[in-house]
């Protein structure tokens, strides 16, 4: 599923085709994906000029002048694939004729610029919604959720208080959308190997020197891994349809049997399961005194 880095990298993918840009014509292939998409959603969102991209965690959100917000989940599968018409495009700028619907393509946005955006999702785990401005705080999806990790509300003060007096693995907690938004299988076990901690160790053992270098692990995680195009794994994409490139840069995540990238180390990373996932580590770098 993509993971923050990717939706930021998707994000400013589409920010230069779509800000200022006056909808058109949209066409829903298909209405059922992880959930319905409403049944005012084409209406809500033609003859609507963009204002501006955000994110929040893992959902991309384009606001539209007038005030409602066009939400957008990716799931495990989903692109945004841009597709440039020849309409209005500079002489000798490049682009891609646009070609018939795939199977997939579920949501097809026309801009008046003859820009397309397509949302393709062979699982339909993604999910698209619309919602007023004044109403996106409180959404089902983002109201419970935690800082940006990016931001400055994202402390070691704040993630000790999420782990205090908690026996629940600190890999689990990173997890949890209430802890902190946007962070995914593969960045929680990138970043606690980063601060030399276990993923199974309980929250109530994480004290202030272990919250600081793990939230210090996280952003410099995060940054590397958007500065790179986010990790590409099975379907992810940038929304320019090109590959991101973080995953030849892993340390841990899926190298089980691999040596530990520590020059000082002579470890090798091992798989364990947790929560139902697979978690990554070295077990001399990330050694878990005195057990779980």
């Amino acid at each position: 599923m993509p993971e923050l880095p990717e939706v930021e990298t998707v994000r400013r993918g589409l920010a230069p085709v779509l800000e200022g840009q006056r909808i058109g014509k949209v066409t829903v292939r298909r209405r059922k994906l992880r959930r319905e998409l409403p049944g005012d959603f084409e209406v809500r969102l033609e003859g609507r000029r963009v204002r501006c991209l955000d994110r929040r965690g893992k959902y991309l959100l384009v606001r539209l002048e007038g005030g409602d917000v066009w939400l957008t989940h990716l799931g495990m599968s989903g692109r945004m694939v841009i597709e440039t018409g020849a309409a209005r495009l500079k002489p000798g700028e490049f682009h891609h004729p646009s070609p018939a619907a795939g199977r997939h393509d579920h949501v097809i946005v026309r801009l008046e610029s003859g820009a397309r955006i397509v949302f393709n999702d062979p699982r339909r785990f993604g999910l698209m919604d619309v919602v007023s401005e004044e109403a996106l705080e409180d959404h089902p999806l983002l109201r419970d959720m935690g800082p940006e990790p990016l931001g400055n509300t994202f402390s070691p003060a704040h993630l000790l208080a999420r782990c205090q007096g908690r026996r629940r693995a600190i890999k689990e907690i990173l997890l949890d959308q209430k802890t902190v938004a946007g962070i995914g299988n593969i960045y929680a076990s990138e970043a606690l190997w980063r601060a030399r901690i276990h993923p199974m160790l309980p929250g109530a053992r994480m004290d202030s020197g272990k919250a600081a270098a793990l939230v210090g692990a996280i952003r410099d995680v995060l940054e590397e891994a958007i500065s790179a195009g986010g990790s590409s794994l099975r379907d992810y994409r940038k929304a320019d349809g090109n590959l991101g490139y973080f995953q030849h840069v892993f340390s841990v995540y899926d190298r089980d049997g691999e040596p530990c990238p520590r020059h000082e180390c002579s470890g090798k990373i091992e798989r364990i399961r947790q929560g139902g996932r697979s978690s990554f580590l070295c077990p001399l770098c990330q050694a878990l005194p005195g057990g779980p």
